[in-house]
């Protein structure tokens, strides 16, 4: 059903394969790309300079000699938190820490394939915020306006692949980290069932909040995409069925039911959809009432979701942030972050983590006692801020107007369902804004045939943003 591209991760593959380029080539130019956009949109923390093009001659020499894998010889990139054997894995701390000896199992599952690593994007410190600013690297850009924030925290990897950079690219979500920066740089982000993609040599990362999940401009990259990195390693605590996701965006999802849900759960910020972002939004439920869904208002039972959210997040930055070698070069609102979650670690977190069950009962009611299949909410309540919007807050403020703007996503981390981010059209301003599907658990394939169909409709990925090309330097070539 999806519509491909040229250019696309899809489209690298068949030509490609089809001798029509050479990988040599493609890794060339995404080099040239991100060296170009550095000093505008600066996508990039680390970049693989020489070592990405000895690959890319290997890959050439394989696809020459007739072996074809998924993603043999095409250009990619994973964010900061990712670990890639030669690199520090620093998720956007200032600071130094020794290279990673070996590649984390979804960069792992990337080599097998054939990909190229081209380099690592910038996150915001550690994941925490929806933008992507710090003085490790300074601040990351939106592609569709260099004023604002193409979101966080894979703010890196959605401005990459929205500035044609890399095809495509692997962003980490928990709290909305992929589905946010794909709603604010008109991507398709997929979230992923809860262990759908191994995080190894991470266990359970942020106490069960995180996943590992695609940004693509369109869904058949995206899926394909999910399909090279999918699957556990041994040492993973959860194991979901294998899915396939390319199959399911070629396929007609059938008349669903879909819950449009205007409120977001508790976040005492008194949040309403900006007008342009419920614009959108409702223009996208109509077109899927078109294609022929049934589409009503409702909402979920969130109850006191948030009381189960904040002691993990802060629990799971708190164990990540006492990873790092001088815990004194982080933010103060980490350090904060850091200070509630051993507060609330051990006991507190324990009875957050056990209401999971009853979590899955009550907002589940939604799909099991309402009959929906699907339900449809804003990405975002808001288009994306300014850059420095966030600068010179206190730990309290920041949480605050972040929950205000992003009061949608999180809800899904806590429950460890799947959810899938698709662009729902630009402001008067031309700044890019999201919905996202969200199902219950493994409902990934229903979601993307969805996905797929809407896009076939939409034709979103027609639209790109403008390409600023000014030399630049890149940080580091290794």
């Amino acid at each position: 059903m999806s519509t491909d591209e040229s250019g696309g991760l899809a489209e690298h593959t068949r030509e490609l394969a089809d001798g029509r380029t050479t990988s040599e080539e493609l890794v060339k130019s995404a080099l040239e790309r991100i060296e170009a956009s550095q000093s505008t949109i600066n996508a990039f923390r680390w970049v693989r300079g020489d070592a990405a093009l000895v690959e890319a001659r290997d890959a050439d020499r394989r696809l020459a000699a007739g072996e074809r894998l998924p993603l043999l010889g095409v250009p990619l990139a994973v964010k900061d938190d990712t670990d890639v054997a030669g690199l520090p894995t620093l998720f956007g701390c200032c600071g130094e820490l020794a290279p990673a000896a070996t590649d984390g199992e979804a960069v792992r599952r990337l080599r097998a394939a054939g990909a190229v690593i081209v380099g690592k994007t910038n996150s915001c410190e550690l994941g925490q915020w929806p933008f992507t600013e710090g003085p490790a690297f300074g601040a990351t850009r939106n592609p569709w306006s260099t004023d604002h924030t193409p979101g966080g925290s894979s703010g890196g990897s959605a401005a990459a692949v929205a500035a044609g950079l890399v095809p495509a690219a692997l962003g980490s979500d928990g709290a909305g980290s992929v589905r946010i920066p794909s709603a604010w740089c008109h991507l398709v982000g997929i979230k992923p069932q809860r262990g759908r993609v191994s995080l190894h040599p991470y266990a359970d990362a942020f106490q069960g909040l995180a996943v590992n999940g695609p940004l693509a401009r369109t869904v058949a990259d995206a899926a394909l995409l999910l399909d090279v990195v999918q699957g556990p390693h041994p040492k993973d605590l959860h194991r979901p069925d294998a899915i396939d996701a390319s199959a399911a965006a070629r396929r007609e999802p059938g008349r669903l039911r879909i819950a449009l849900a205007w409120r977001p759960p508790l976040t005492l910020t008194r949040t309403a959809p900006h007008p342009e972002v419920r614009r959108a939004v409702t223009a996208l439920a109509e077109a899927l009432a078109r294609l022929g869904h049934h589409v009503e208002e409702a909402r979920p039972r969130y109850g006191l979701i948030g009381l189960a959210f904040v002691p993990r997040a802060t629990a799971g930055i708190a164990e990540v942030a006492a990873l790092h070698p001088d815990p004194a070069l982080l933010d103060p609102r980490t350090r904060h972050a850091m200070r509630n979650g051993r507060r609330l670690s051990g006991r507190v977190v324990r009875a957050a983590r056990a209401r999971e069950a009853r979590q899955h009962a009550r907002i589940g009611a939604i799909f099991d006692s309402s009959g929906f299949d699907v339900v449809l909410t804003p990405t975002t309540a808001a288009p994306p801020p300014r850059i420095g919007a966030f600068d010179g807050l206190s730990a309290w403020r920041t949480d605050a107007t972040m929950a205000a703007a992003c009061p949608y996503a999180w809800p899904w981390n806590v429950l460890g369902w799947p959810g899938v981010n698709v662009p729902a059209g630009l402001t008067a301003d031309g700044l890019p804004v999201g919905a996202q599907l969200l199902g219950p658990a493994g409902s990934e394939e229903r979601l993307i045939s969805l996905a797929a169909q809407l896009e076939a409709d939409q034709r979103w990925y027609e639209k790109r943003p403008p390409a600023p090309v000014i030399p630049g330097s890149v940080p580091v070539e290794q």
